[in-house]
């Protein structure tokens, strides 16, 4: 019989507070610079495929070198994120050095290579969260497992929380949420206006279009194809695809059932949430207050930080503070166990 986590003692951000280095002022610059710095050369995955109940297929990557069965970290990337991107580097790279194993599940066409049926990935996605989940914890039943979410890998994860209740805590023992837009119509408003379109929104139309495209060729999809190429906005994808091949009506639609922030009341795993009030991605004012979310839930909101950013030291800086801040979380758990080999090559 499993132990049940103990809860955490909430909301004592100045533990480990972030603060921004002077030279690096400002939201979108703290953002930016974290996606351009010079990543970690020393991680390396071994990949798994997993064929879907539905036929399909999702990749995952492994760390490899790392043989601790005792504590497994599970993490779910952002919007067109995968293992190489820059905070999952980092990520990984904390875990290699400290002997604890990972794994990166994609989400469907994220890999390297796009899926086989029309449907890809979305927001609210929890089905696939929940049997990615479950059959990790069949394989690793005696570990303690924990999940990362970042960005909407955080609103998967976190509405996921939500929806299983106490059930999520016979198959996770802790998890963490970062950068989150929890409220997806904030975020697409954030983002579909503005700077944040012309940088942001067109980075990520960049590589969500081909794939659209590609499948509305392979598959006979009604959605028109024109209306795609001229997209411009999230609430145009959204509208044109997303919703409707995954089952809303449309991008309103989904972006009210998709979001987590309803479910966060729900949460029983010890839960820790970081979001930066200048994340250009959400406004601060839309963030979750202490009575919007469980006694689980841990609320880390610095003031500075960007999305997914959180750079530290002399410039041109590194990204070294969001592992840190993410394992000693983890590491409050009663049941982590110490790798103490990994402890003789950090001494």
């Amino acid at each position: 019989m499993r132990r049940e986590s103990r809860q955490p003692i909430n909301n004592d951000p100045e533990r480990f507070t972030y603060c921004a280095p002077l030279w690096l002022p400002g939201g979108q610059l703290q953002t930016i610079c974290a996606y351009y710095l010079r990543l970690p050369r020393t991680v390396y995955y071994k990949r798994e495929r997993w064929e879907t109940p539905d036929e399909d297929f999702i990749d995952l990557d492994w760390l490899d070198g790392s043989h601790d069965v005792a504590n497994l970290l599970v993490l779910f990337h952002g919007l067109e994120g995968c293992s190489r991107s820059h905070y999952a580097l980092s990520l990984m790279d904390e875990l290699r050095l400290q002997g604890i194993n990972g794994v990166i599940p994609h989400f469907r066409g994220c890999s390297g290579e796009v899926n086989r049926l029309q449907r890809a990935y979305h927001a609210g996605d929890t089905s696939e969260t929940d049997w990615i989940l479950r059959r990790i914890r069949e394989r690793y039943k005696e570990a303690r497992i924990y999940a990362v979410g970042i960005s909407i890998g955080g609103n998967v994860l976190l509405k996921w929380l939500g929806e299983q209740r106490g059930g999520a805590l016979g198959i996770i023992d802790r998890a963490v949420a970062v950068s989150t837009p929890m409220d997806l119509r904030v975020a697409a408003q954030q983002l579909d206006k503005g700077w944040n379109r012309l940088i942001y929104t067109s980075l990520f139309l960049h590589t969500m279009k081909p794939k659209i495209l590609a499948k509305i060729g392979s598959h006979g999809l009604q959605v028109d194809a024109a209306a795609i190429r001229r997209a411009s906005t999230f609430r145009e994808i959204d509208d044109a695809y997303t919703a409707p091949v995954h089952g809303f009506k449309d991008a309103e639609d989904y972006w009210e059932r998709a979001s987590s922030k309803p479910w966060l009341r729900y949460v029983k795993v010890p839960t820790l949430l970081i979001n930066a009030r200048n994340d250009p991605f959400f406004r601060a004012e839309q963030l979750p207050a202490r009575l919007d979310v469980s006694s689980s839930v841990t609320l880390d909101y610095p003031e500075s930080g960007g999305h997914v950013g959180f750079v530290t030291g002399r410039f041109p800086g590194h990204i070294g503070w969001l592992p840190k801040r993410i394992l000693r979380f983890l590491r409050e758990d009663e049941g982590f166990r110490i790798d103490r080999l990994a402890e003789c090559r950090s001494a």
